[in-house]
């Protein structure tokens, strides 16, 4: 599971012409570890050729608009879980702290909460430990996953993949406090909502996370705490 939550990872990020140019590696870096069943496999085939069809400009629009335009869509988790009370500034800061305890640090000006730094966390991690990861914020992945099947995207391969990934069931409540925090639909004024500043974290020595530079090799590494040994 290490390297298809690291290809996760990657495509969630803003779309870059490495990325692009990689885009097939990438794939076969998924079949090849055969973590997805085929179904779930399936739904990311969309995504792949977009991202091999499409011009750059044309993948970065679109990743835009769906991301960074839209609260709804945020790919940062507490976005969605405490909405703009006072609890997400703390459970920024809590996981930043379970990154630091295992090992890790962020660079980049990056939120630890974040998703694709989550995923390449949850990477790091044995499998277990991962999938369990994976299912404390599962909810937020299905309201992702069907907000973006509403829009058509194809993007919302990786969340019905994350979902499947982290083998739980999805508490109906805390679903609910998602579209209570974050509404399907986003208001006119979304410009003028407020934008939290960016935290970074720093451990010397530290495994670094951030984002995706030599998006292969990043894919295939193996680094993880001293303490700890994935497993897929």
């Amino acid at each position: 599971m290490i390297r298809t939550l690291r290809a996760l990872a990657v495509l969630l990020g803003y779309p870059s012409a490495e990325i692009k140019a990689n885009i097939a590696e990438i794939a076969a870096e998924l079949d090849r570890e055969g973590a997805l069943a085929g179904v779930k496999r399936g739904r990311l085939a969309a995504l792949l050729e977009r991202f091999e069809r499409d011009e750059l400009l044309d993948l970065q629009s679109v990743y835009s608009e769906l991301f960074d335009r839209s609260r709804s869509l945020s790919l940062h988790l507490f976005e969605h879980v405490h909405g703009d009370s006072r609890e997400r500034g703390q459970a920024m800061i809590d996981l930043g702290q379970q990154y630091m305890e295992s090992g890790f640090f962020l660079e980049g000006g990056e939120l630890p909460d974040f998703v694709p730094v989550f995923l390449e966390y949850a990477s790091c991690l044995p499998a277990s430990e991962a999938r369990e990861m994976l299912a404390q914020p599962g909810h937020v992945f299905a309201a992702l996953a069907e907000r973006l099947d509403k829009r058509e995207s194809d993007y919302a391969g990786i969340f019905h993949c994350l979902v499947a990934l982290a083998r739980a069931r999805i508490d109906p409540d805390a679903r609910a406090v998602i579209d209570q925090n974050t509404p399907a639909e986003d208001s006119a004024d979304i410009d003028s909502e407020w934008e939290e500043a960016p935290v970074s974290f720093n451990l010397a020595g530290a495994h670094e996370m951030g984002g995706p530079t030599g998006v292969v090799a990043k894919i295939r590494a193996s680094n993880r705490p001293v303490s700890q040994e994935a497993t897929r």
